[in-house]
């Protein structure tokens, strides 16, 4: 049974710094791009960053760019999500989502596995 599972989410003042960790188990990591979304209160989920099988190459929203990182560790059958410099308007529900033989894509339908979603919460 695959599962994802998401941790590290919490309180923040603006401006802070938090990591989040998203383990995997059931599936072969390495055959999976992975990727983060988040959903705000009454939004839809949006991408946040995705990253290939090998962690070769990443990618980024806009909204993200020069302030988040992602990263993985296939030994350890884990994806990161490093937060900085967050905004209130980064405060969301983060997901994270697996792609089988994907390269890292922003769409949300090309995630076939998906992790229950950990609280983030940046205060002004």
């Amino acid at each position: 049974q695959v599962q994802l599972v998401e941790s590290g989410g919490g309180l923040v003042q603006a401006g802070g710094s938090l990591r989040l960790s998203c383990a995997a188990s059931g599936l072969t990591f390495s055959t999976y791009a992975m990727g983060w979304f988040r959903q705000a209160p009454g939004k839809e989920r949006e991408f946040v960053a995705a990253i290939g099988q090998s962690g070769g190459r990443t990618y980024y929203a806009d909204s993200v760019q020069g302030r988040f990182a992602i990263s993985r560790d296939n030994a350890k059958n884990t994806v990161y999500l490093q937060m900085n410099s967050l905004k209130p308007e980064d405060t969301a529900v983060y997901y994270c989502a697996a792609d089988k033989w994907g390269s890292g894509s922003s769409r949300y339908g090309d995630y076939e596995k998906w992790g229950q979603g950990t609280q983030v919460t940046v205060s002004s």
